[in-house]
């Protein structure tokens, strides 16, 4: 599919002069995430704003751990298997099947009540709320434009161009434009009397076209959380949440000329790299529980940005083949960085976007002051999530390194393509003495501004059981994920982009395994 994004591209020359240039796309990867708790939270699909009781509360609403009375220890481990599809210029792609481990909320809390009848609670817990696992890959013909005129459109940018200042300054041009000049990728001509930038592919006419991504990582939290529960009404929780970040994607494009000639000065190239970002933050959460009745209750919590700093690391490599322009050329990121000095590290600060989160919760029988002979409830969660409050910062704080104006960009970008999202889960539970069967639903909508052109949404179908007696309990569930998305080969800003269609479907088995004590 070709369409018009320009908005997204405005930064799409001034970004490429950055080593590891962030994108947009990378401020959406931890901001576009879905809640991940115990079996039971996830059986619910999710919605755990009101509920309360749940070692999950720490990272939904910490105000429902106020009606802990005792001690828990818990632990849920979980198994993961996706398969993604995509579609790319009219070619339709089937995918990679991936599986890996997964975490959900593990940890301990513990209840004591006052002289007064008052509940103070303190609960620390992990949790993986992102996982970047996946695995995307297609094909297909293009004869409207090429990779490497994003090469192409760096090099040309602000002064007359200078290939050996560019290939031996690091940090002044990308690894990919420093290399594509290195391979004589793309190269300078006269042109009716002008100088000018010239992508070798564009030679061809017709390119097909390959991309493969392989990423892996997530953000797995820390979270640090009391709470109180004041006359059996009043729940309020807060504390601090410690997001540790750890993000590898690898990548591998490559171009071949499908026009059959084997004389306009290119075969292929093939261009790869190593893309790691590692960091950890800190957030808060506050929360707040109302129950008027014991059938009735109604929450609000707030989850501050995380404030992550970062080290992004790259390496990466370009082949080509350029028939009789020049012999076939290779050159990796580290011989450039042996030659001319190393400039594959960059630090800087990431803001993730505000969570608002209000939920109502009905039970039907006893409620909290009669727990055994309660039967079951229904409850939901309304979340809006600020995703255009997303931002970067660089790790120079006074503005030394002249990154000021590449990261206002950048952040401009981000208001400009993508908007704040709601999340809706809706959940229920029925109990049968010691036995619990429970069923839940959850969608989250497009965080893009052309959701006409760029399709993306989350949908989740849950469904679980339980048992607990004596002080211990082992729940299970399932989770069936349909999600949308698009990826970007590279982005022009001199023309229309290609993008790639990303359908997922995924399946999530986790067990807990409690003790109350």
């Amino acid at each position: 599919m070709i369409i018009m994004k320009r908005l997204i591209v405005f930064i799409g020359i001034l970004v490429c002069h950055r080593l590891t240039a962030q994108l947009p796309e990378d401020a959406l990867r931890v901001s576009w995430t879905t809640p991940s708790g115990t079996a039971r939270e996830q059986a619910i699909g999710g919605a755990m704003g009101s509920l309360g009781g749940e070692i999950s509360s720490n990272f939904v609403n910490p105000a429902g751990l106020g009606f802990y009375r005792t001690r828990e220890i818990v632990l849920s481990p979980g198994w993961q298997l996706l398969q993604n599809k995509a579609s790319y210029l009219n070619t339709n792609n089937s995918g990679y099947t991936a599986s890996h481990f997964n975490l959900g909320v593990s940890g301990f809390v513990t209840g004591h009540t006052g002289y007064n009848g008052n509940n103070s609670v303190f609960s620390i817990a992990v949790n993986r709320t992102a996982n970047f696992n996946q695995h995307i890959s297609y094909e297909g013909l293009n004869s409207y434009s090429s990779g490497a005129e994003q090469y192409a459109e760096e090099f040309a940018y602000g002064s007359e161009p200078n290939i050996d200042k560019a290939i031996g300054t690091p940090g002044l041009y990308s690894y990919g434009t420093r290399e594509a000049l290195y391979t004589y990728l793309i190269d300078t001509a006269t042109v009716n009397g002008q100088l000018q930038v010239i992508a070798q592919p564009q030679k061809a006419g017709l390119l097909k076209q390959q991309n493969d991504l392989r990423t892996r990582g997530g953000i797995t939290e820390i979270a640090l959380n009391l709470a109180t529960g004041i006359a059996g009404k009043w729940f309020i929780g807060g504390g601090i949440g410690i997001p540790i970040l750890s993000y590898t994607r690898e990548q591998t494009y490559r171009e071949v000329d499908a026009s059959g000639n084997t004389n306009n000065d290119f075969q292929s190239y093939t261009y790869t790299e190593k893309y790691t970002s590692k960091g950890f933050g800190l957030n808060a959460k506050l929360g707040l529980i109302f129950a008027p009745t014991n059938a009735v209750r109604l929450g609000l919590a707030i989850h501050t940005p995380s404030v992550i700093g970062v080290s992004d690391k790259i390496h990466s490599s370009m082949n080509t083949n350029l028939e009789a322009y020049s012999v076939p050329q290779q050159v990796t990121s580290d011989q450039l960085d042996a030659t001319y000095g190393p400039a594959n590290t960059v630090n800087y600060n990431l803001y993730t976007p505000w969570r608002f989160i209000a939920s109502g919760s009905y039970l039907f029988g006893g409620g909290e002051q009669d727990i055994k002979s309660q039967k079951g409830f229904i409850t939901a969660d309304v979340e809006y999530v600020t995703t255009k409050s997303s931002h970067f910062k660089p790790a120079n704080t006074d503005g030394s390194d002249g990154s000021d104006s590449y990261y206002n960009a950048v952040n401009s970008s981000i208001k400009s393509i993508y908007k704040n999202y709601l999340g809706l889960r809706l959940g229920s539970e029925m109990k049968f003495d010691t036995w619990f069967a429970r069923l839940g639903a959850a969608y989250y909508t497009n965080p893009y501004q052309d959701s006409k052109e760029l399709k993306a949404d989350k949908l989740f179908l849950t469904t679980g059981g339980g048992w607990r007696d004596a002080g211990m309990f082992v729940d299970l569930a399932f989770v069936a994920c349909i999600s949308r998305d698009v990826n970007f080969p590279y982005l022009l800003s001199d023309k229309n982009n290609v993008v790639s269609s990303l359908k997922q479907l995924s399946g999530t088995l986790l067990l807990t395994v409690g003790f109350k004590f």
